[in-house]
């Protein structure tokens, strides 16, 4: 095995960088979560993650990945047969729907180029010729992870309205939540999904939903089968300080270290801290001679931006390279992407030196590996960031 010095740089789209007071938060001893000490950290977190996701409501949070909140989201709202309306805006809007596929849902498929987010002109035509509101709910990944897509939820929340349709509105926040302007509340949001090992800033395992009081309203007639995933016996455990299973006491340890980090730094200004490494990553990409897949400017990513390699090259090959040269990953091109595309994450707990490391390993990556591109790329980034 070759010996390493220095660390990995983890420049997928999630997990992210773990900061080390996170982990160290997470290293204290486990605490009984029947005790009053326990109950306490609960109420605190339940307040605290509140602003992130831009919600005065409740926030259920799972011992889970982001695929069991995609399922919570579900079973919470939906009956069997009840019609979904979903966009192939890429790989996991194309999982979602898959998942509903298989809990008994009748799915409306929307296709895509995977380039582009979910319109929401087309959001309108399809509620609109529904005159019978056989559809129950609208499924819409807000930033998907396989394309640096972000589909402009408050517009489609405005399609919506102007169709008067009273369908449900999912969103998945997976890997933009604590990274990309997001507000639940003022979107009109019924169920928001997330994750904790991307923006958060925390190892995976602990999922979210945020729920409307139209989605709960909606969860008292859905008829979809649920047990872990019932959002009843986990909100109602809640006000009092705990939950209906064994939670994972130090993640929440994690969390609730993550959200005082957030906090500190406040969300706005972590949110233009991203917008601005993702332009300077755009920037590179650009002066390397390369595409940018997302090809909306409204709806480039500021968590990740996916490189559409020339015709002939191998996105797979530059990541083995870059790997075992530079000890640093790169995300893999998902489904129909597979070789055609590598992803480079720049969000979490990320700064400036960071960024420019990550876009020095990735040209010489290019350059090794053969493919034809201009030196210029890193300058350009660095131009960015010095124009601070």
């Amino acid at each position: 095995m070759t010996s390493r010095t220095g660390r990995h740089f983890l420049q997928i789209p999630g997990p992210t960088n773990v900061p080390d007071q996170v982990l160290r938060a997470m290293s204290g001893p486990t605490i009984d979560h029947r005790g009053p000490e326990f109950g306490a950290l609960t109420l605190r977190l339940l307040e605290a993650i509140k602003p992130v996701f831009g919600t005065e409501g409740p926030v259920v949070i799972y011992p889970a990945s982001g695929t069991g909140a995609w399922e919570a989201a579900l079973v919470n709202t939906l009956s069997p047969g009840d019609r979904v309306l979903c966009f192939e805006t890429g790989h996991f809007a194309t999982l979602w729907r898959d998942m509903a596929l298989s809990l008994g849902l009748e799915v409306e498929f929307v296709p895509g180029d995977w380039r582009h987010g979910t319109d929401p002109e087309v959001v309108a035509q399809r509620l609109a010729a529904d005159l019978t509101h056989s559809i129950k709910a609208v499924c819409v990944v807000h930033n998907e992870t396989s394309t640096g897509v972000t589909s402009r939820i408050a517009e489609i929340r405005q399609a919506i309205d102007a169709s008067g349709h009273p369908a449900l509105l999912l969103v998945d926040t997976i890997s933009s939540l604590g990274s990309i302007d997001y507000r639940h509340d003022e979107w009109g949001v019924d169920v928001t999904v997330a994750g904790s090992q991307k923006g958060l800033m925390l190892p995976p395992g602990l999922s979210f939903n945020a729920v409307s009081h139209k989605a709960l309203t909606a969860a008292r007639t859905a008829r979809l089968t649920k047990s872990f995933w019932d959002w009843g016996p986990v909100i109602e455990a809640n006000r009092r300080g705990y939950f209906p299973y064994t939670p994972a006491t130090n993640l929440l340890y994690a969390l609730e270290e993550a959200l005082r980090m957030l906090a500190d730094e406040g969300l706005d200004a972590v949110f233009a801290r991203h917008a601005r490494h993702a332009a300077a990553t755009r920037a590179a990409v650009r002066g390397w001679g390369l595409e940018v897949l997302c090809a909306d400017e409204r709806e480039h990513s500021g968590s990740l931006t996916a490189v559409l390699m020339p015709t002939g090259h191998d996105a797979d090959k530059v990541r083995e390279i870059i790997l075992d040269r530079f000890d640093m990953s790169l995300g893999a091109g998902l489904g129909k992407l597979s070789g055609r595309v590598f992803r480079i994450g720049h969000l979490g707990h990320f700064n400036d030196l960071t960024l420019a490391g990550t876009l020095a390993g990735v040209q010489m990556g290019l350059e090794l590996a053969g493919v034809p591109i201009s030196p210029r790329g890193l300058g350009d980034a660095l131009d960015v960031l010095r124009s601070r």
